[in-house]
């Protein structure tokens, strides 16, 4: 069944990548719903197509979220496998306009061609695959969350996807596979966002220097000190990304900001440097700082339950003819949430190739089938467990 799953997708790689094409051609920044619901009108009209029961959920002035449900014959409803896909990008609107879709050498290239609709072509022809070669065991239960605002932190998502998660018995995010190798990820560093507000007092920078308190020279202190806290033997690292301050060069600056990234790879290593942050101390006499924010998404640790699924996804690849590795992301996805809730997560289950965010992403048009293959044969290796 595994070579008939293979051969299914690989015959289908021309209308694989027609749907890629369809679906990058649509701009869909994460500000904008209007834009992505298009996405989303696409990817449920797909859905409904391949079988599935299809939820749209709806709420007045942003991207709308889809709940999409698979079963098989007798299957156990109540521990589905979970899928979870974003459609929004980081590109603006009329980034398809000036970077059309397009394949060059064997490679997509495209506004989110990586990160992630190629995942998320890659899941629905994975699905269509077990159904429409009769490999759907009748064990298995699936349900895709396709959702708009990943990019933007998932506020307005993340309480759907932990609600589903609740329900599933594991969960696979088709984010990219790492570069180069287009390794799986079982792990995914933590991330917090703070916000450091300075106030000093403003004089004469010529005439009273001295009856002023400069609030730039305050964040410099305060700049440093969190340089301070960054561990890398830890894979702590705080980073002072965007800083503001002062009015005029002639003026002693009364007032200051930064914008802070934290990220962590355990939440015990988060327990211990956010109030560390949070707990700054002006420097100097008669400044005031204040500081706000927290972890927005936990990490996803890396656990016995995740490396037992990339191992079974490992050995699935092995059979289909190609090596799998295991690697661990600075960055954040949804399956942050979910591994923190305590339930088995693998990451890095969509496209192969490189640039996220970057103007040269890309996509292998080659892996595609291979990659879609893994997906409906690890689901399949699911069915029906605890």
């Amino acid at each position: 069944m595994a070579d008939a799953i293979l051969s299914f997708l690989r015959s289908h790689e021309a209308d694989m990548v027609d749907d890629l094409r369809a679906l990058v051609s649509m701009d869909s920044p994460s500000t904008e719903p209007a834009l992505v619901n298009r996405c989303i009108d696409w990817a449920a009209a797909k859905l409904g197509a391949s079988g599935a029961e299809v939820r749209r959920v709806h709420d007045d002035g942003l991207a709308d979220r889809l709940v999409a449900t698979w079963s098989g014959k007798g299957a156990r409803e109540d521990r589905p496998a979970l899928i979870l896909v974003h459609l929004d990008t980081v590109w603006p609107a009329d980034e398809t306009g000036r970077r059309p879709f397009r394949i060059e050498d064997g490679k997509a290239y495209g506004p989110g061609v990586f990160d992630m609709k190629g995942g998320a072509v890659q899941g629905l022809w994975a699905l269509k695959a077990l159904r429409e070669t009769g490999a759907w065991p009748g064990g298995l239960v699936v349900t895709m969350v396709v959702t708009a605002d990943e990019e933007i932190g998932s506020r307005q998502s993340r309480a759907l996807i932990e609600a589903e998660a609740r329900k599933s018995r594991l969960v696979c995010v088709l984010e990219p596979a790492e570069p180069p190798t287009g390794a799986y990820k079982t792990s995914r560093k933590g991330v917090g966002g703070f916000q450091v507000q300075i106030e000093g007092r403003a004089a004469h920078a010529g005439g009273q220097p001295e009856k002023g308190i400069s609030a730039v020279v305050e964040l410099a202190h305060q700049t440093l000190a969190l340089a301070a806290l960054n561990d890398f033997a830890r894979g702590t690292t705080v980073n002072v990304g965007v800083v503001h301050g002062g009015s005029r060069s002639n003026v002693i600056p009364a007032d200051a900001s930064a914008s802070i990234d934290l990220r962590v790879r355990t939440m015990a290593e988060a327990d211990r440097v956010v109030p560390l942050i949070l707990g700054l101390k002006p420097v100097l006499d008669g400044a005031r700082v204040t500081v706000t924010g927290g972890v927005n998404r936990p990490p996803m640790e890396r656990t016995p339950a995740g490396v037992a699924l990339f191992e079974a996804a490992k050995r699935i690849a092995a059979d289909l003819g190609f090596a799998l590795a295991e690697s661990a992301s600075g960055g954040a996805s949804d399956g942050n949430f979910t591994a923190a809730l305590g339930v088995p997560t693998i990451d890095g289950m969509g496209a192969v190739g490189d640039g996220a965010h970057a103007l040269h992403e890309q996509l292998v048009v080659a892996e595609m089938a291979p990659r879609a293959a893994l997906l409906a044969r690890f689901l399949q290796s699911q069915a029906g467990g605890a």
